[in-house]
């Protein structure tokens, strides 16, 4: 047994030892030299061969999304390759469908830039931009979340739909020693385009540990965007249906601040999920929206109460406010953002309810 145990682990040692070489070698070894990297076929760039294609286009100021900062977990950062980008990776094919395949989709991260290639982005990605900007504000809602807010330097704005994220830079800091870029939804109204705010969750995570336990204010942080489809639509003016559970809070946010400055008039419900009364934020703020808006409220489900909380309002999970508040058959337009598996959960309540899938938009994370 002994022996066996011997030998997995100096053939485990072996196979990492190599693949370290080889990536090293690949790095610092293999020199591509200049390519050409061509986009849409009308822009023609020479950049450096060797980076992938994610940090190659980051490098020209050209921005695709990218929730996980490029680890090839979160599949956000597909383009179409269409000449040049080599085989399709094994590490690409849990994001990459047979029929993306076929039509040349690529996930940027994976993908190498080692010789002339040939890409094609949607023509909004050129008109994401950078922006360095100052932590103005800091408040910590609940526990494990944050409300920051960032003011654009003088002169700047940021024109985004409501729903859509941006892509916060984390810098080295002690205790981590690589720079990651993850994804967020703006919180805040479209009306301010000077600022932009964020609600950040603590996870333990690269990118929430500096947001939690370093940022402050006055800090300098460095963010692109818009991006992200999830955005408020104008459709047949239905009922609006809302459900989120923790920062998923943020779009929905954003969406009842863009009701509320264009004097939106629809009838609009919104279930949030949390465990505890401790869970639930920004209760004055939607206060305010129940007030103002045309005919809102702000519906919370929580699912781990005792009796000592004094809890009076619904309980459960927010499929449970589904079944009981919403009619079947009726007509609504539902926004959806959490977790996929709470995604999945509500558009199968929402179907139930014979909400067609046309009808329901969502943002998972």
């Amino acid at each position: 047994m002994t022996t066996i145990l011997t030998t997995v682990a100096a053939v485990s040692a072996i196979s990492v030892a190599l693949a370290f070489l080889l990536t090293i070698a690949d790095k610092y070894i293999a020199d591509y030299g200049e390519v050409k990297l061509i986009i849409n076929d009308d822009k023609e760039l020479i950049v450096e061969g060797g980076e992938t294609l994610l940090n190659t286009l980051r490098n020209e100021k050209i921005f695709i999304p990218s929730a996980c900062g490029g680890k090839g977990s979160c599949g956000y950062c597909k383009v179409k390759v269409l000449s040049g980008g080599g085989p399709l990776l094994a590490t690409e094919k849990t994001f990459v469908t047979p029929e993306e395949a076929k039509e040349n989709v690529r996930l940027s991260c994976q993908c190498k830039v080692k010789e002339e290639i040939r890409i094609e982005i949607p023509e909004e990605l050129f008109n994401v931009k950078e922006y360095d900007t100052t932590v103005e504000a800091v408040e910590q809602l609940t526990p494990k979340i944050k409300r920051l807010r960032f003011k654009l330097p003088e002169g700047e704005t940021i024109k985004f739909k409501p729903g859509q994220y941006v892509q916060l830079k984390a810098p080295a800091y002690e205790g981590n020693d690589e720079e990651v870029y993850r994804a967020y939804s703006v919180a805040s109204s479209i009306k301010d385009s000077n600022h932009i705010e964020l609600l950040i969750g603590y996870t333990g995570g690269i990118a929430t540990t500096y947001v939690h336990q370093h940022l402050k204010e006055g800090d300098e942080v460095n963010i692109n965007g818009p991006y992200g489809d999830f955005h408020y639509q104008e459709d047949d003016g239905g009922e609006m249906i809302f459900v989120a559970a923790g920062t998923g809070f943020a779009p929905i946010r954003s969406i009842l601040y863009h009701m509320l400055d264009h004097d939106i008039k629809r009838k609009a419900r919104f279930y949030f999920g949390a465990r505890t009364p401790d869970d639930l934020f920004l209760l004055d703020e939607m206060k305010m929206f129940e007030e103002k808006l045309y005919d809102f409220k702000f519906m919370p489900t929580l699912s781990r109460t005792t009796p000592e909380m004094g809890w009076e309002g619904d309980e459960g999970r927010v499929n449970n406010s589904i079944d009981k508040y919403v009619e079947e058959g009726g007509n609504y337009t539902a926004y959806l953002c959490g977790s996929p598996v709470m995604i999945e959960s509500i558009v199968k309540s929402l179907n139930a309810k014979q909400i067609p899938d046309d009808k329901i938009y969502y943002d998972s994370f």
